[in-house]
């Protein structure tokens, strides 16, 4: 599906718009541009190893773009989606975002790793000058003027989490198996402090490359630690590996516990259920959520895409169709595509109703306000033990002078 276009269909009289943005990035408005379709890019990893996540990812962009033109569209234009294949791969990706920039979008979305955000808003931001939003949940610490993160950040998912779990469980002694790129190193680094605050101790730290798949090794050095907790960051495909044999070595037999903040039901479908028995996470969404709106969601998505790609948080899906919902809303607030006049609308943008409930922008943060819940895997399904309410990422804000370009 590597460059497939969806959405509204293009008409003999339309042609390519040439790029001739003004170094402020402001995009002028022409008589072609009116008559021409809103473009739209979204790079989702449509194949490699997070595929089960990135086609997910491309039916939620293909379901809100079609809720919009449905309803006549943006500014009286329908959208475009372009839609590009990540593959997993930071350099697919990077050349994906050039493609995307080159071909003219009004906005790119989409990435899982965090490596990722960085290989796009090379291309897309720093040299494409194109608005960016990055759905999945990351580090924070992303403070572009250009750039809005929908996903959630350490200080709603670990902050809030690690206290709790540590009260209920009585854990102490946690060991971190980690994916050796940024969103480990700061997630780690957190946890840490934590862990330290509340009378815990980590008894081990250990990185792998994204492609490691030995874990025999680590599985006996975190069983002879004495670790009460795994806090897991290995990610696909390494994370199969690490859980089948830290399953069989028992772990969670003896009394062990399992953490790992970004499975959801997808990821959970690609394991065996028993070697993630009551794995605990923290996301902005889950299935199990019962808000109606969340539900209807689901049913909706359910009915256009059966299968195995589900709508769920930690694949970006809740992400992504924040970001296209607020970026719409956006537009509409601003009555134009000028990329001053949008950023300045996304800046304050809100959603009364969403996946997990309402959401909102933090001024001047470029990151999202949102509810956050607490979750348990029994029996290959995710139950929502505790709901921590909406949660400030309390990132830092933009520098005024950049905020106000």
């Amino acid at each position: 599906m590597y460059g497939t276009r969806t959405g509204a269909s293009i008409l003999p009289h339309q042609r390519r718009r040439e790029r001739t943005d003004p170094p402020d990035g402001r995009r002028p408005e022409t008589e072609e541009t009116m008559t021409d379709t809103i473009k739209v890019g979204v790079i989702a990893d449509q194949t490699g190893p997070l595929a089960f996540a990135g086609i997910a990812s491309a039916n939620v962009a293909r379901m809100v773009i079609g809720d919009i033109n449905a309803r006549g569209g943006l500014l009286g234009r329908h959208l475009e989606l372009l839609l590009e294949d990540g593959a997993t791969d930071d350099a697919v990706a990077a050349a994906a975002a050039a493609k995307l920039v080159a071909e003219g979008v009004d906005v790119i979305l989409g990435g899982i790793y965090s490596s990722t955000r960085q290989a796009i808003k090379g291309p897309a931001v720093v040299e494409g000058r194109t608005l960016y939003i990055y759905p999945e949940q990351n580090e924070g610490q992303e403070s572009d003027p250009l750039i809005f993160c929908t996903g959630p950040v350490p200080a709603e998912q670990l902050d809030p989490f690690i206290p709790w779990f540590m009260r209920e469980t009585g854990a102490r002694r946690f060991y971190l198996p980690t994916a050796d790129y940024i969103w480990p190193h700061v997630m780690n680094a957190r946890i840490r402090e934590l862990v330290t605050a509340h009378e815990g101790a980590v008894v081990g730290e250990e990185y792998f490359p994204l492609h490691h798949m030995e874990y025999g090794a680590l599985v006996e050095r975190i069983v002879a630690s004495g670790a009460d907790t795994v806090f897991n960051t290995i990610v696909p495909p390494g994370v199969t590996p690490f859980l089948r044999d830290l399953h069989e070595a028992g772990f969670s037999d003896r009394g062990g516990r399992l953490i790992c903040t970004y499975f959801d039901e997808n990821f959970l479908n690609m394991v065996p259920a028993a070697h993630v028995e009551g794995l605990y996470g923290c996301l902005d969404y889950y299935q199990a959520v019962e808000d109606p709106f969340s539900r209807k969601l689901l049913e909706q998505y359910d009915a256009l895409y059966p299968g195995a790609a589900a709508f769920t948080g930690g694949s970006g899906c809740s992400g992504l169709y924040r970001g296209l919902r607020l970026w719409a809303d956006a537009v509409t607030e601003a009555g134009s595509l000028r990329q001053d006049a949008v950023i300045a609308a996304l800046d304050h943008g809100e959603l009364a109703e969403g996946p997990g409930g309402p959401a909102a922008v933090v001024p001047g943060q470029h990151h999202l306000r949102m509810n956050m819940y607490i979750a348990r895997a029994r029996a290959g399904r995710f139950e929502v033990v505790h709901a921590l309410g909406p949660i400030d990422p309390q990132e830092r804000l933009l520098a005024p002078t950049v905020a106000a370009r």
